[in-house]
């Protein structure tokens, strides 16, 4: 079992003190009546995906969180030049090491959106920290991405360049609940999660833009980083971002 891979459950023991096992023998009857590994982290479980009707008799609420954005550059690109293999295998990497950084820092992989991925830190597994744990995975992933080069370039080729990741982080008050009713979508909306987006697009490839509230909230890990004015589309005017 990875180093990383707890037991039981945070989410549940977290919020209701229930030592849901995961993995090893203690996790069989679990298994049995549907409880597993949630995909959106595997040390949570699927009950904690299910924690607004099941647990909380509601469909969403409102939350203190830190939504995380990163974008594969030059997909589109990428995609035009590449077979559907190739750039299947190259998607493969990236959720790969976007997967393994998330939950490193005990975020929530919630989405996936073609050559993007949208990360919550706050919820189900409560941190104080939250902001800083954001930052720390997306610095995790840049490193991730990085140290995978070799295989990018195998599978690209020299004249296509490197892989590159761009990423936007933001956080405050985000409404995380069940969206939607012939089909139901779990995850979180609002000003926060549009911010996070448009920093995540502004970000060039192996850079990583956070806005205000993230340096106010991480401030120790963001020593020497300066602002510098974005226009970001939607927003009438220019928002502080800084390169962490």
């Amino acid at each position: 079992m990875a180093a990383n891979q707890a037991l039981i459950c945070k989410g549940c023991w977290q919020t209701m003190r229930v030592p849901i096992a995961l993995r090893g023998p203690l996790s069989v009857p679990f298994r049995v009546v549907g409880l597993r590994p949630s995909r959106m982290n595997p040390n949570l479980c699927t009950l904690c995906e299910l924690m607004f009707t099941k647990v909380m008799k509601a469909t969403k609420i409102t939350i203190d969180a830190t939504i995380m954005f990163a974008d594969l550059r030059a997909y589109t690109s990428l995609s035009q030049s590449l077979s559907a293999t190739e750039m299947g295998d190259v998607l493969d990497i990236f959720y790969d090491e976007c997967a393994a950084a998330i939950w490193e820092f005990d975020g929530l992989l919630n989405k996936t959106i073609g050559d993007a991925v949208m990360a919550v830190f706050n919820f189900p597994i409560k941190q104080p920290d939250h902001a800083r744990q954001a930052l720390r995975a997306a610095r995790a992933l840049q490193q991730r991405v990085a140290a995978r080069q070799p295989e990018f370039t195998a599978l690209l080729g020299e004249t296509k360049g490197e892989i590159g990741v761009g990423i936007g982080i933001h956080c405050g008050e985000v409404s995380f609940g069940e969206f939607g009713r012939s089909h139901r979508d779990l995850t979180a909306i609002g000003t926060v999660v549009n911010t996070a987006a448009r920093a995540q697009s502004a970000a060039h490839p192996g850079e990583i833009l956070v806005t205000e509230a993230v340096h106010e909230s991480a401030r120790d890990d963001l020593t020497g980083s300066t602002s510098k004015p974005y226009d970001l589309k939607g927003f009438d005017r220019p928002v502080a971002l800084y390169a962490a």
